[in-house]
């Protein structure tokens, strides 16, 4: 048994989802936890939380609702290296990194350098200790309001591609945020991303779903490939449905793309 799976094995008969009659949104999920002789609520965002529990987060989102993203996502960047688009050096700036499970994927994609950002220092702490290595550096900042060093790092990293998987679509990555990381990444550079599926429907009028069409119809990012697919199942045992996407960024963006973030 790997690392990987003996850590999420530790939780095994630990974590209880809840039976519920009506859907719950994604941002109000949540599961029990067995500790000690009680049970803790957790929501399924309190991502801190997780993040300090060994393997909890593995076992929980990979395990029992069986997301696939991150090697979705990072699969459909090596197809497209592999059939000769996207090439170049690949120093990839991952945004909302998390414990790093998405840098892992990347880091068999051969890439020179991975940075990690997240607004929580437990996602820092979590990815050095279950990933040593996977980042060559990892800054906790809010990217809404960058401090003047992580614009210097960021600056001086010099990334080619930017991705972000699972924190797109909730505020969990505000578009101010992702505007800011997408400034580091020159015209030419690739984004890989992922957003509910629904959030790509013309209904969405605002935040993150509203900005990607604005990049789109204004030319300043082009697609260069998309599937939908099964991201996990919720805890109704339900298929929530994304669209991985690769795009190539055609054109500096403009602050004034930027929409209400609701």
């Amino acid at each position: 048994m790997d690392q990987h799976r003996h850590r999420s094995a530790t939780w095994e008969g630990r974590v209880h989802l809840p039976r519920v009659d009506e859907p719950l949104d994604q941002d109000q999920e949540w599961c029990e936890v067995q500790e000690g002789q009680g049970r803790l609520r957790l929501r399924f965002h309190d991502y801190a939380e997780l993040y300090r529990r060994t393997g909890l987060y593995e076992h929980l989102f990979y395990g029992l609702l069986g997301c696939c993203s991150p090697e979705r996502v990072a699969g459909m960047l090596a197809e497209l290296r592999s059939d000769g688009l996207c090439t170049g050096p690949l120093r990839v700036l991952d945004l909302g990194a998390g414990n790093g499970m998405l840098g892992e994927e990347l880091r068999k994609l051969d890439a020179e350098a991975v940075l990690g950002v997240d607004i929580i220092e437990d996602a820092r702490v979590a990815a050095g200790r279950d990933r040593p290595g996977v980042y060559d550096d990892y800054l906790v900042d809010d990217l809404t309001n960058p401090s003047a060093a992580t614009l210097t790092r960021l600056t001086d990293f010099r990334p080619t591609c930017l991705s972000c998987v699972a924190a797109l679509g909730f505020g969990d990555v505000p578009p101010l945020a992702y505007f800011s990381a997408l400034a580091h990444i020159p015209v030419g550079g690739i984004l890989a991303f992922n957003i509910k599926s629904d959030f790509l429907d013309h209904r969405y009028t605002f935040g993150f779903s509203e900005l990607i069409r604005r990049m789109i119809g204004e030319q300043y990012i082009r697609f260069e490939a998309t599937r939908r697919y099964q991201h996990r199942r919720n805890v109704r045992g339900e298929p929530l449905y994304y669209t991985a996407i690769i795009a190539t960024k055609l054109a500096e963006v403009p602050e004034s793309l930027l929409v209400d973030e609701r």
